[in-house]
């Protein structure tokens, strides 16, 4: 199975590895090279608790402005009215 290293020095990690490893989307994972020039890529078990996943970016955004401002405020701000 051979890939193809991109210029920012990235490549793929084939769906058969992913799978196995049990890595999907914000899994952390660790390599090491054995004695033998060998790539070892190993699954970071959690260490604490993990967040439930974010269903969409929407989501995750919600309630994250501490701001609160009122629609005649912020257009009086951003046009510059005085």
């Amino acid at each position: 199975m051979s890939h193809t290293l991109t210029s920012k020095g990235q490549v793929t990690i084939p769906k058969k590895v992913r799978e196995s490893l049990g890595l999907g989307p914000g899994s952390q994972i660790d390599f090491d090279v054995d004695e033998q020039g060998r790539i070892i890529i190993r699954k970071v078990q959690g260490r604490g608790r993990r967040k439930a996943p974010v269903r969409d970016r929407f989501e995750q955004a919600r309630g994250r402005a501490t701001v609160k401002w009122r629609t005649d405020e912020l257009m009086e701000l951003l046009r510059g009215e005085a």
